[in-house]
């Protein structure tokens, strides 16, 4: 039995003045960020595609930075988590007592940082150092998917704005270490089964 953490007293009033503003909010606003924040990620994952499919026509090693970052997001996935074993902190849905339009995860589903926003945070900084007009897209929508977890009311602000930074440095820390290696990493990847990934649009 883990000693749970009350992030409540951090922000726990903008916390409930948003999920209020959901309560009050009209049925279709609801039912979009609801949708956006069950089922909004997989946006990022179209855009890793369509990243990797650009950087074809550009050359082997922008290629590499490209098939990376599916697996910086993983990366930072894997942090966020470690952080949420870490600290414990529990759901606000759960320490507050409120209604909220997504269900309240169970007991033990620790709620900081918000693995959510670390993975469209991710996502979106890895995506900017593969092409700019993908990585502003990537950004806007890692924006509302951070701040849709927090109006669907699983999420204190702090979470979704924590998991956002760990995103974002583990993405700009790999995903830069990366690219000063993509030549190497090229040369070694065009003799093994991944070389198909590599070859020119």
């Amino acid at each position: 039995m883990y000693l749970a953490y009350d992030g409540s007293a951090i922000d726990g009033p903008a916390y409930l003045k948003i999920v209020g503003l959901a309560h009050r909010a009209p049925g279709w606003v609801d039912s979009l960020v609801t949708n956006w924040s069950a089922y909004g990620l997989g946006v990022f994952a179209l855009l890793m595609l369509v990243a990797w499919w650009q950087a074809r026509r550009a050359g082997t090693p922008a290629v590499i930075t490209a098939l990376a970052v599916p697996l910086v997001t993983v990366l930072a996935f894997g942090v966020d988590s470690l952080l949420k074993l870490a600290v414990h902190e529990d759901r606000p849905c759960d320490q507050l007592h409120v209604a909220t339009l997504e269900a309240c995860p169970a007991p033990g589903d620790w709620s900081f940082p918000s693995n959510h926003a670390a993975l469209a945070s991710a996502a979106a900084f890895a995506l900017l150092l593969v092409s700019r007009r993908l990585g502003l897209i990537a950004m806007a929508a890692a924006g509302l998917m951070a701040a849709s977890r927090v109006w669907v009311g699983v999420h204190y602000p702090h979470d979704v704005l924590v998991g956002f930074l760990v995103g974002a440095l583990v993405a700009l820390l790999t995903t830069w270490a990366v690219r000063r290696k993509q030549g190497t990493i090229a040369a070694r990847l065009k003799d093994s089964p991944l070389r198909p990934l590599l070859a020119a649009a």
